[in-house]
C-alpha cells in the first residue's frame, strides 16, 4: 500500500472509532489486555494479570487483543463469542491502531506494522 493510501486508511479507522461512543452502562475493563498480561497453560487461558489500569467504561479498550494476538479463525471466534456491535468493534480497531502506533514515541519501540496491517485489513473487510 502506498504511503498516502496507508495514511488515508488509518485515518478512516481512527475517524470511525471517534464517531461512536459507548452509550450503555459502563462495564468493568482491564485497561491493558496484552500478550504479556495473559498467562496460558496447556493452550488454555489460565490467568489475566496486571490490573493497574482496571476501571469502568467502554469495553472497546480491551478489544485491541483481537488484532494484537489473534489472527484468522481465532479472531473470528473471539469476535463471535463477544457478540459485539459494529460501533464497538470500530472503537476496538481504533484502540488497536493507537497501541500499534504509540510505539513510535521517542524511547519506545517502533511502530508495530503487523498490527496496523491486521487492523486495516479487518476494517476493509467490514466496510468495503
Amino acid at each position: 500500500m502506498e504511503d498516502e493510501n496507508y495514511v488515508k486508511a488509518c485515518t478512516e479507522v481512527w475517524d470511525l472509532a471517534l464517531a461512536s461512543a459507548w452509550e450503555r452502562l459502563p462495564v468493568w475493563i482491564h485497561g491493558d489486555i496484552a500478550v504479556g498480561n495473559l498467562l496460558v497453560n496447556n493452550g488454555q487461558l489460565s490467568a489475566v494479570i496486571d490490573f493497574g489500569q482496571l476501571g469502568i467504561g467502554d469495553p472497546a479498550c480491551d478489544l485491541a487483543i483481537a488484532w494484537t494476538l489473534f489472527r484468522g479463525e481465532s479472531r473470528e471466534a473471539f469476535r463471535a463469542a463477544l457478540k459485539l456491535d459494529s460501533a464497538t468493534l470500530a472503537r476496538g480497531r481504533g484502540w488497536a491502531l493507537w497501541k500499534a502506533l504509540c510505539w513510535a514515541f521517542p524511547g519506545e519501540k517502533r511502530v508495530d506494522w503487523r498490527v496496523v496491517d491486521e487492523v486495516l485489513a479487518d476494517h476493509q473487510r467490514e466496510y468495503q
